[in-house]
């Protein structure tokens, strides 16, 4: 092979590789809503909420059952009416606030996210006492005469 055609295809196989791929996030189209409205509203609530078999992708973008049985229940609150605020207030009193990809702003969620900072903060805090308490140790008292003549016959007596 020669030269130029590895480095073609190695160019296509790159290109086939890093390519995304676009799928439908609904896999059966019976699943759809008939009004476009009402399904693009679908998925946009879809779209806020966590797979929790995948748990990183959102039910419109996953194609685990559990995601689509989520799909299903999210267009049938849409078919009946509800707005977005109650068919999310609905998903999380079901499966709790895991569900949300990006949960609501409260105290906790502020202490999750203010965690490494502050760790950081007592860390730094507790450096500065240590070193601090270390530099200002007395110095230690010098010796006395005794020992003086101690560590003379020592180092003199001493292996060479």
């Amino acid at each position: 092979m020669t030269p130029r055609r590895t480095l073609t295809a190695l160019l296509a196989a790159m290109v086939l590789v890093l390519t995304p791929s676009f799928g439908l996030a609904v896999d059966d189209p019976a699943e759809m809503l008939p009004d476009p409205q009402a399904e693009s509203r679908a998925e946009a609530i879809g779209a806020q909420l966590r797979c929790l078999v995948c748990q990183n992708e959102s039910i419109e973008d996953s194609s685990a059952g559990l995601a689509r049985d989520l799909r299903r229940v999210v267009r049938e609150h849409v078919a009946k009416g509800e707005s977005n605020q109650q068919i999310m207030d609905w998903m999380v009193s079901r499966y709790g606030a895991f569900i949300r990809l990006r949960p609501a702003f409260s105290l906790g969620t502020l202490l999750l996210w203010s965690m490494p900072a502050l760790a950081l903060l007592i860390g730094c805090a507790a450096a500065f006492v240590f070193y601090r308490r270390r530099a200002t140790a007395p110095p230690p008292p010098p010796l006395t005469e005794d020992e003086k003549a101690r560590l003379a016959s020592l180092t003199k007596d001493g292996p060479a």
